[in-house]
């Protein structure tokens, strides 16, 4: 007891030292005049002599990176917007998809996709192609949709003429050796066993969706690769499209992060007058159907009780999708779809989040808050140069308030989105390439907030006329039929004939 009497003795007379050293030479609470022996008298509030007035970046109301757009003489478009930063996006975006593909094999966008970044009649293989690119910090990425594909690189500005370089040899002298066709094919397939056994069926839906409301053609022909054709593609297959589709015209080389004259430069060198490995010939087969809205229902019987991935299984779903006609992306009702979407909004039967998460939306309000049953409730808008489907519908006039909420959300989510580079790329080249140019982002929340309740209600009355797509995936013994759920959309309450109620 007496040495723990001790010990803590010798504690307090440590701590009571350490208090008066803490005072005896501790910094002051007030510092009048700089510490610097050189100035030993200038004040804090005062600049020092000799040294330059600074100069502070002011915030200007106008965007003052405006998107550059150049046309090359075959036709390629370059567009560029400059951004603060060492690293840079460049890529190609090509009008090309599986929206083409009715006079070839389907899925040949989706194989082109996995060729991608592949051996080059310059580089031996995709290692060499990869080793370039590290030399500049680089990485690459090459997505396919049905009406375009992108071929895209993020590496160090100091390293542009590479990067151009290097997409001219991707996109334009592949090899696609039968060694890299093979392994694609083998890519293709896990890649459909994987769509076919996830159990977020969302993909899937959106792939039956498009099929059901654009009956064989255009945007509803298939995105990914048929097990049927997988073994059917070879070289011959991939250039008698290439020849067609790949060509100038149909191009844009997009740049965020870099100087345009620099862009342009770069593409003269590499894109103009180059002739790629499947010929020079003029493209003489060009598929320029217009989508045309034919409504209709997809269904797929499914045992859907075995799908979770861990011991707990997940509980057995029955998943539906509706969707009706919009517009374009280049149709001034565009920007009031989006709004109707937003206000639309929805998600899980959970959510961590507010406002912003949509807690606050009329699927969330009306649908999921309502019926504890419902697990999930989405809007989506698929919008295309020539047709849009937004997979849910609206039955009643919006309120204010919630107008302004849904205005709000979606020029956040637009500001917020265009803060990374790959998306101004992505933004910058999708616009360049369906209207030539590119509406900036304050003049996008200008329509925005131009959007009033009128608008709202023409819109979603106009989309309401038209026929509904189904899509149906799981248990579906007990799913209306096709003519009873059209006779629910147009109803003023929107309600099933009596045979589907719960209640009577």
């Amino acid at each position: 007891m007496a040495a723990v009497v001790l010990a803590a003795t010798r504690l307090l007379r440590g701590s009571r030292a350490w208090g008066r050293s803490r005072l005896r030479f501790g910094a002051p609470g007030y510092r009048q005049f700089s510490s610097g022996g050189a100035y030993p008298n200038i004040p804090l509030s005062a600049p020092l002599p000799g040294v330059p007035t600074p100069v502070f970046a002011t915030v200007d109301s106008q965007e003052k990176f405006e998107t550059k757009v150049t046309t090359l003489e075959n036709g390629l478009r370059v567009a560029s917007q400059n951004k603060f930063g060492q690293f840079c996006t460049v890529g190609i975006l090509i009008n090309s998809g599986s929206r083409y593909e009715a006079k070839y094999l389907s899925g040949i966008a989706h194989f082109l996709e996995k060729l991608a970044f592949s051996s080059t009649a310059r580089f031996d293989s995709k290692d060499g192609i990869l080793h370039t690119l590290e030399r500049h910090g680089g990485i690459c990425d090459c997505q396919a949709s049905r009406d375009t594909t992108m071929y895209a690189v993020s590496a160090d500005s100091k390293g542009l003429d590479t990067v151009v370089g290097l997409l001219a040899e991707v996109v334009l002298h592949p090899r696609l050796t039968e060694e890299e066709i093979e392994m694609a094919r083998l890519a293709v397939q896990f890649e459909l066993e994987d769509l076919n056994m996830r159990p977020d069926p969302e993909p899937l839906l959106t792939e039956m969706i498009h099929e059901a409301a654009y009956r064989e053609n255009t945007v509803g022909l298939h995105r990914f690769c048929p097990p049927e054709n997988i073994a059917k593609m070879d070289r011959a297959v991939l250039h008698s499209y290439l020849r067609n589709y790949y060509t100038p015209d149909r191009m844009v080389l997009a740049g965020v992060g870099i100087e345009h004259e620099h862009l342009v430069e770069c593409a003269r060198k590499y894109l103009l007058g180059a002739r790629p490995a499947w010929g020079s010939g003029a493209a003489v087969d060009v598929d320029r159907s217009v989508a045309q809205y034919t409504g209709g229902v997809v269904k797929l019987e499914r045992d859907m009780s075995k799908v979770s991935l861990g011991p707990a299984p997940f509980p057995e779903l029955t998943h539906i999708m509706i969707g009706l006609e919009s517009c374009s992306f280049l149709e001034a009702d565009f920007i009031p779809f989006a709004v109707l979407n937003m206000m639309m909004g929805g998600g899980g039967s959970f959510s961590a989040g507010g406002p912003g998460k949509g807690m606050f939306t009329r699927l969330y309000l009306n649908v999921l808050n309502r019926h504890h049953w419902m697990y999930n409730a989405t809007a989506y808008h698929h919008s295309y140069e020539d047709t849009g489907l937004l997979c849910i519908h609206a039955s009643a006039d919006p309120r204010q308030v919630e107008l302004e909420r849904a205005k709000t959300q979606l020029m956040s989510m637009l500001m917020m989105n265009l803060e990374a580079r790959p998306v101004i790329f992505e933004d910058v080249g999708r616009q360049v390439l369906a209207t030539r140019s590119r509406k900036l982002p304050h003049e996008l929340c200008a329509l925005i907030r131009d959007v009033r309740p009128e608008d709202i209600k023409r819109v979603a009355s106009k989309m309401l006329r038209g026929k509904p797509a189904v899509a149906a995936l799981g248990d579906l013994s007990d799913l209306p039929s096709y003519e009873h759920i059209q006779a629910a959309l147009t109803s003023r309450d929107g309600r099933l004939p009596r045979t589907y109620r719960l209640f009577r």
